[in-house]
């Protein structure tokens, strides 16, 4: 008992950032201290505990089996430290502090400039940490507190998650002007399998959608067409342009397109999937009036184009 009453939050803190980087020097710099200091208070951590918490003697150094319980645990209880700042600030009605959020690829390039500029104006002393990921890095994130809100493509009906839809976009078709069925303003699905077809990699649940619209799971054809696998919509568009056959893209990637790339969108036919695209968190989430304020900025970051779409077709993950 006297041991664990003599650790500081501090030593937590450095105990934490040394096992996130595995290095002195770098762990150090994270934190805004010298070297020296992160290393004596690491090494008075460990002679509190009457522990090793790591092994010098491996590059780059790594913990011990209960150095890796001991880390998990600090982590935890710098989480609950967080939670008491942030009640400190909700209940002094307060819209500021960190917001870490994650948000899947083929959604950031297009939310998050709008989200930047939206978020400073409105709300100065709020920080936030993006870092953009796949769906499961986010969905596991925050199962473990290390994110506070994913931005992402949904339905997931996961228990313990709160899913707020924040807007729905249509799937559109890109094709190249020697594409077969270029002069055609809306495209049978099946039309794209008549010349290269380019997807996303393995892993994005856009691509994922893609491949429920466009019916290839079941479709032979989908052995014939030419798969480059790309991890962005970008690319995806100018190899399109210069390597000719088609694409599936987010109906908001074609709004800043040049005009002579928008000539080549078009329509599925026979209806209008959309992909519900929403903001998530966990049920025991503390931050309310900060996310509260996040979900309100991220409603008005959003084109007035797609505000205008219907939650009508929502096109499945899976």
């Amino acid at each position: 008992m006297t041991r664990l009453a003599n650790i500081s939050l501090v030593q937590l803190q450095y105990l934490v950032a040394l096992d996130e980087h595995r290095h002195f020097i770098k762990a150090a710099q994270s934190c805004f201290v010298t070297q020296p200091t992160l290393s004596m208070q690491i090494k008075k951590l460990e002679e509190e505990l009457g522990v090793k918490l790591f092994d010098r003697g491996k590059q780059p150094i790594i913990p011990t089996d209960v150095g890796i319980l001991i880390v998990e645990q600090a982590k935890q209880v710098l989480n609950e430290t967080r939670k008491i700042e942030n009640i400190l600030l909700e209940y002094k009605g307060e819209v500021a502090g960190d917001l870490n959020v994650g948000i899947i690829p083929t959604i950031s390039p297009y939310l998050m400039p709008h989200l930047i500029r939206n978020i400073s104006r409105r709300y100065p002393d709020v920080r936030l940490n993006v870092r953009e990921l796949m769906t499961e890095e986010i969905i596991s994130l925050l199962q473990k507190d290390h994110l506070d809100v994913g931005i992402l493509a949904t339905p997931l009906d996961m228990d313990g998650m709160i899913e707020r839809p924040i807007f729905y976009e249509k799937f559109c078709l890109y094709l190249n002007p020697n594409h077969p069925a270029y002069d055609q303003d809306e495209l049978d699905t099946t039309q794209l399998l008549e010349d290269k077809l380019w997807l996303l990699s393995e892993g994005n649940c856009f691509r994922d959608q893609a491949v429920n619209l466009c019916a290839l799971k079941h479709n032979p054809a989908r052995d014939n067409a030419f798969n480059y696998e790309s991890g962005s919509i970008e690319t995806l568009i100018r190899i399109v342009n210069l390597e000719g056959g088609a694409t599936v893209i987010p109906e908001w990637a074609t709004l800043d397109l040049k005009p002579e790339d928008k000539k080549n969108i078009r329509s599925v036919h026979g209806g209008e999937s959309v992909r519900e695209v929403s903001l998530i968190y966990t049920r025991n989430f503390a931050k309310a009036k900060l996310t509260e304020a996040f979900y309100n900025t991220l409603l008005a970051s959003v084109p007035s184009q797609l505000k205008e779409n219907s939650q009508e077709n929502i096109m499945a993950l899976v």
